[in-house]
């Protein structure tokens, strides 16, 4: 595999159509040679961490984080939450993202935020995306996406729905030089 996006921003273009990820910033967890693994990160549902909490019966004693949005990740295991994190830690399952970031889904995460400990920054979904084994190379082919390196700065504080124009500017492009049809010279 010559390409590895992990830890890059998928920047959806113009030209993808489909509603799920239509202007979508995408975090790759994971790509390697069996496929690929991210994170929508500016699609809030309209719940907060603390309307979370109390779905899930948890009390939350950290106000830092109370007011995060809650995002759409993707369209796999939307019932299941995702929480994307700084530092690592020792959770029961995390997927090592880098040395200082993790994606966790195992309830004990949320259990030390409820506590007033856990991650210092932390970023929640419901469900991810996934790409089975070239699928994400053969869009990136077709333009569907171009991607940078990500700043997690990006994801951990800025507000979602300015995350999708920053991650732009890390390319130097600003959101009004993209065209939603294929040049052709």
């Amino acid at each position: 595999m010559d390409l590895d996006l992990s830890r890059h921003f998928l920047i959806a273009m113009p030209s993808l159509a489909d509603p799920i990820f239509a202007k979508t910033l995408t975090f790759v967890c994971d790509h390697n040679d069996k496929g690929a693994m991210g994170v929508i990160v500016n699609r809030p549902v309209g719940m907060t961490l603390t309307t979370l909490f109390e779905q899930i019966d948890v009390e939350l004693h950290r106000p830092d984080v109370a007011e995060l949005p809650v995002c759409f990740g993707g369209p796999v295991q939307t019932d299941r939450g995702f929480v994307l994190h700084t530092p690592l830690g020792d959770w029961q399952s995390t997927l090592s993202v880098s040395d200082e970031m993790g994606l966790t889904t195992s309830k004990d995460i949320l259990l030390a935020v409820g506590e007033g400990g856990g991650p210092e920054k932390m970023f929640v979904t419901l469900g991810y995306a996934g790409w089975e084994a070239g699928q994400l190379e053969a869009e990136m082919a077709q333009n569907s996406w171009i991607s940078v390196e990500a700043d997690p700065e990006i994801i951990f504080a800025l507000p979602a729905e300015e995350r999708y124009d920053a991650a732009l500017k890390l390319l130097g492009i600003d959101v009004a030089m993209l065209s939603d049809e294929a040049g052709h010279a």
